[in-house]
């Protein structure tokens, strides 16, 4: 790795830890960097999965204010999110990725619609104040472990696939689900830290570049995101995800 691909790293990984905090989808800009080093796209993709978690825990650190209140939401979503997550690592390390490479588009974009209409959304669904706390109950724990899944397997734009599903089952405002999105965004990210670690080709040294960066690019991306106003939030979170799901889709039938 020579000077020029550790000032890339640097550079992604600052912008990705803002993007992650604030949207989700910082995983677009730290991917094709490590790919532009040279990296073959399985171990780029776990390598850029453990370098992006010390990212979403500064997310945490700095978002933890809206968590006020979230403590037993956290704690009963944390173990279906940890299988989830488990899931979807198995399935990157033991199956074609061809056929979700296909779907993965399609999901982003279908997230980001679902935040852009979300009220229109919820006359069809019932608003969260109508849902019986069972039904919430299991919408919660059925969102955390599927997004789980996919943030094990691929993980990019996990962040606006997170908010937009938990703004259709959750009476709160955008910023405490933003919250909540970065926390259950570390869980994946600790899961996959450790399973990748052991049994995948994880490249250390650009770990140790983009690492570092990721987690003062999320912190201060965690503390704009207070900072904005919901419209502005939902907005940013529906224009990066579209953006994210048409890179994808256009990648994937290129």
């Amino acid at each position: 790795m020579d000077l020029t691909h550790v000032l890339l790293l640097l550079v992604a990984g600052l912008a990705a830890g803002a993007v992650n905090a604030i949207a989700g989808g910082g995983s677009l800009i730290t991917f094709p960097s490590l790919i532009a080093t040279g990296l073959p796209s399985v171990a780029a993709n776990v390598t850029n999965s453990i370098s992006v978690f010390p990212g979403y825990v500064s997310s945490v650190a700095g978002s933890r204010a809206d968590l006020a209140g979230q403590r037993r939401r956290v704690v009963r979503t944390l173990p279906v999110c940890v299988l989830g997550t488990a899931a979807g690592c198995a399935l990157l390390l033991l199956t074609p990725a061809r056929a979700f490479e296909l779907i993965v588009p399609f999901l982003v974009l279908g997230a980001a619609a679902t935040l852009a209409f979300q009220q229109r959304l919820r006359g069809l669904v019932g608003h969260p104040r109508a849902m019986s706390p069972r039904r919430a109950a299991l919408s919660l724990q059925a969102v955390v472990f599927v997004g789980a899944i996919y943030g094990g397997y691929f993980g990019a734009a996990l962040g606006v696939m997170y908010v937009a599903a938990l703004a259709l089952i959750l009476d709160e405002p955008l910023n405490r689900i933003n919250a909540l999105k970065n926390v259950l965004s570390a869980t994946v990210g600790l899961v996959t830290l450790l399973v990748f670690a052991f049994f995948a080709p994880v490249n250390w040294a650009a770990v140790a570049v983009l690492a570092p960066a990721t987690v003062v690019g999320g912190y201060a991306g965690a503390k704009l995101a207070q900072r904005l106003p919901a419209s502005v939030l939902r907005a940013l979170i529906v224009a990066f995800g579209t953006a994210i799901g048409l890179l994808l889709l256009y990648r994937a039938l290129s």
